[in-house]
């Protein structure tokens, strides 16, 4: 990574997009020796087993790190980083805040501001929400607007904005025709 290089890219897009996948293969272009942040609480078998394969698909060049909600704490001063996911983070907050949607969207809004202080090359991965049908449930519906309203935070403040579409990767901004 050249000396003091800052830049925010964020990657949203479906289920299965290609999205994580995307994220790795720009932070290894960036680093020899990129950094995973892994924002997943291990709710059960089924998702230890989604969490094992993730951890499969990287190999020795990376380093990982857990955490659930504090991200702007770690230090990735001169770093790439692939911080995934924003869907999972939120969900932590949003279940810590007995799911106050201001509250945690204050939380999220702040420890971004914080994260992007760092001198460093974050690779932001959400799953893009409104695609699809409408929640049932009240609280689907509160998610629903605290994902959509982070999400457009993160991406107004990123310096790149990527929409995976099927495994492929569509500029959003800067756009460039």
């Amino acid at each position: 990574m050249e000396e003091n290089k800052k830049e925010t890219i964020f990657i949203t897009g479906g289920a299965r997009s290609g999205k994580s996948r995307h994220a790795q293969e720009l932070a290894l272009q960036w680093s020899a020796n990129p950094v995973y942040v892994a924002t997943a609480r291990k709710w059960d078998d089924n998702f230890q087993e989604r969490i094992r394969r993730h951890q499969q698909e990287r190999d020795h060049r990376w380093s990982s790190i857990e955490e659930e909600k504090y991200i702007s704490r770690l230090d990735l001063q001169g770093k790439v980083a692939v911080i995934d996911c924003v869907t999972l983070w939120i969900t932590n907050f949003f279940i810590d805040t007995k799911n106050d949607i201001e509250a945690s969207l204050e939380a999220c809004k702040k420890e971004i501001d914080e994260l992007l202080r760092q001198n460093a090359v974050l690779i932001i991965i959400s799953n893009e929400i409104g695609m699809g049908v409408h929640a049932e449930t009240e609280i689907g519906r509160k998610f629903t607007d605290l994902q959509g309203w982070v999400n457009q935070y993160i991406a107004a403040r990123a310096d790149k904005v990527i929409l995976m579409v099927s495994g492929i990767p569509v500029p959003i901004k800067p756009f460039r025709p």
